[in-house]
């Protein structure tokens, strides 16, 4: 008997997440107009699958039932059966997951979903185990041919429930920025602190960069030590665990347990772009090496997996890989047995054992170790009564040496597509370790992608392409791609004093005014106008693994209007922020991006206006320290730039402290300038 046909037509796609499932007997097709057609064509229900490359349960489900032809016997029978790559598609991601959590209360990946041929959902879910499965599509494929008014009167209700979460109320009365307001948030934040390990209570953790980099900032400038202390606490907690990749640099996605040790294996590029970031402000407030050495790794990480020759930056490496029986498992590569590593260490295994936990705290299963860390080098090196500097130097040979043994393994599956949003915050990174660290190779790295950034991703009118893979740009960019560009060409400016990405930045923000901007709220969706519709069109509020996209947008309109002097960006970051204000209240720590931008209006924020020849070193000093309310701008010769107009000086190096447009006299002594703006 001949096996059945099936009709899989991902082949023909690029994501390398649909690729995965190209060879799948599920009649699989990509979202596009043709299949949705189809399903209204043929009355029948759609099934939309959404994931990613590097997501292990997505795997799981793939292999228990996607692959299974009893399965697909009852998919292809009944359903329309469409792939999603969430990273391509974050749009059609964001309206279903509102869905799937109206429905269930949680949310996550895979994502499946069963709609009306219109596309309106009636029923999801997350994974499902393969009987479970089954029988959900028995039934409602059953349902939808004997009561199918039922199914449509009850999309209509949950289509009224997600049109009810995009209602944004503009608070009639407005409540002033105030560092009270602030204090109040922080208090009912450190209620939910894990003292012990660092970050938040519970499990699983993610490292939430957005949090991180909002706590530490409001340490410093608010005068709170405990916040501070609890922030730094969670730097290290988080890079000492086994999230951090000790070995080959880098961080995974999160911790399965609540003290950083297991994860879940995935190394994703928006995570590394933006701890780059947070480590790199962390050194510049302590000078700590650590830190240093999280950053320097995490870059070689990136550079040596993530990074085209074009200067792009790939999206992922997947949570699996293949261990000694050839068998597909999760976190194969990355970890060790007992006998592997004291046969590789060989005399210094003592020191390495007690280094990185090669006991019941650093054990994991089935007699896999995950390297951990739990004390510093001080400390160990007092215990084994040697120098610090031979404790490293001991270091860096166990790394070399496990790294090559690990090079010898199947590594895991590389995603190979390009996102322009998260190349910008990967391009943020780069600057931002080359301000703390004056490594010139950081800024070429940075410009680089900027290069590749512009001649790939930007049309001619600078509207933007969202995706990049196998030499082609596709996919309307969203409003991510275009606010973390402009934040990343703001932070090159600050770095270059190249007026030119200036330029670049405001060009972005008037398209965003274009494209996205509900005029009535002020705020931004999420897709652009010229986009074929969703079911709903979705603002993004809520910080996440990512700041949310109104946020960032609402501190690029802050940070042009304090160089450029454009009051209209001023106001419309302040009424953003007044529209999302009630909201911060209720869950604070998903809106830590707005209260950053709180911070800006509520404490002291210094425009630094720098000229004369020596402007670029003098930058450079300066911005080594951690000053995160300041925005710079400088110049050798006279500018138009507002904050510069007039300011420049025949044979004199100046530094103009301003704030709220009112500057100081000039300074021209780097010392007495960061004096003055640590002031806090």
């Amino acid at each position: 008997m001949s096996a059945p046909k099936f009709t899989n037509s991902l082949i023909n796609e690029t994501s390398p997440y649909l690729l995965q499932h190209a060879h799948n007997p599920v009649n699989w097709e990509a979202w596009n107009s043709k299949s949705l057609e189809k399903s209204r064509k043929e009355d029948k229900l759609l099934l939309i699958s959404v994931g990613y490359s590097a997501c292990h349960w997505c795997h799981v489900m793939e292999h228990e039932s996607f692959e299974d032809e009893a399965v697909a016997e009852i998919m292809n029978a009944h359903f329309i059966n469409i792939k999603v790559d969430r990273e391509e598609r974050p749009d059609i991601d964001q309206v279903y997951m509102n869905a799937v959590q109206i429905m269930t209360g949680a949310g996550g990946w895979p994502m499946n979903i069963v709609a009306l041929p219109d596309g309106r959902p009636v029923w999801g879910g997350t994974y499902f185990r393969k009987e479970q499965w089954k029988d959900a599509l028995k039934q409602l494929s059953g349902l939808y041919k004997t009561k199918p008014d039922e199914m449509k009167e009850y999309a209509s209700r949950l289509e009224k429930g997600l049109q009810q979460l995009q209602l944004i109320e503009i608070p009639e009365e407005e409540t002033p920025f105030s560092t009270d307001f602030l204090n109040e948030i922080l208090e009912k934040w450190k209620k939910g602190f894990d003292k012990k390990n660092g970050g938040s209570q519970g499990a699983p953790k993610f490292m939430l960069p957005v949090n991180q980099e909002f706590l530490l900032r409001s340490g410093v400038q608010l005068k709170d030590q405990d916040l501070l202390e609890h922030s730094l606490h969670s730097l290290n907690k988080i890079s000492y665990g086994g999230v951090f990749d000790h070995i080959g640099g880098g961080f995974s996605r999160y911790s399965v347990d609540e003290r950083w040790h297991v994860p879940h294996f995935e190394k994703m590029l928006y995570d590394n772009a933006q701890l780059v970031s947070l480590y790199s402000d962390a050194f510049s407030l302590t000078k700590d090496n650590w830190y240093k050495e999280v950053v320097l790794k995490t870059l070689e990480f990136v550079n040596d997996e993530l990074t085209d020759t074009t200067g792009a930056f790939y999206s992922a490496l997947d949570a699996d890989s293949e261990d000694k029986n050839r068998n597909k498992t999760e976190g194969a590569y990355y970890v060790w047995k007992k006998e592997e590593l004291q046969a590789l260490i060989k005399e210094d295994f003592k020191i390495f054992e007690a280094y990185y936990n090669i006991n019941s705290f650093g054990k994991w299963e089935e007699n896999n170790y995950v390297l951990i860390r739990s004390k510093n080098d001080k400390t160990i090196a007092e215990t084994f009564n040697i120098r610090h500097t031979e404790l490293q130097s001991k270091k860096e040979n166990w790394i070399k040496i496990l790294k090559k043994e690990r090079d010898k393994r199947t590594k895991p599956g590389l995603d190979d597509k390009s996102l322009t949003s998260w190349n910008a915050l990967m391009l943020n990174g780069y600057i931002d370790a080359y301000k703390a660290f004056n490594t010139q190779e950081f800024l070429e790295k940075a410009l680089k992608n900027a290069e590749f950034l512009q001649k790939h991703q930007f049309k001619k009118d600078f509207r933007l392409w969202h995706n990049f893979k196998n030499g082609k740009s596709s996919i309307n960019a969203y409003l991510e791609d275009y606010v973390f560009c402009t934040e990343a060409f703001l932070n090159l400016y600050e770095a270059t004093f190249e007026e030119k990405w200036l330029e670049i930045a405001e060009h972005l923000i008037s398209v965003c005014f274009e494209d996205f901007q509900d005029k009535n709220t002020g705020l931004f969706y999420f897709t652009s106008s010229k986009d074929e519709a969703l079911i709903t069109r979705t603002y993004e509020l809520n910080d996440n693994v990512m700041p949310a996209s109104n946020s960032v947008m609402a501190k690029n309109l802050f940070k042009v209007a304090k160089i450029t002097g454009n009051r209209d960006y001023y106001d419309l970051a302040a009424r953003m922020l007044k529209t999302v204000q009630p909201q911060i209240k209720t869950y604070p720590q998903s809106y830590a991006n707005w209260l950053d931008l709180v911070l800006n209006f509520t404490e002291t924020f210094y425009e630094i206006a720098i000229t004369g020849k020596n402007a670029h070193s003098i930058k450079k000093e300066l911005q080594q320290e951690f000053l995160p309310n300041t925005i710079f701008a400088g110049s050798k010769g006279a500018s138009e730039i507002s904050l510069l107009k007039n300011r420049f000086k025949e044979n004199q190096d100046l530094i103009y402290i301003c704030s709220d447009g009112k500057c100081d006299l000039p300074l021209n002594s780097v010392e007495d300038s960061i004096k003055k703006m640590k002031h806090f």
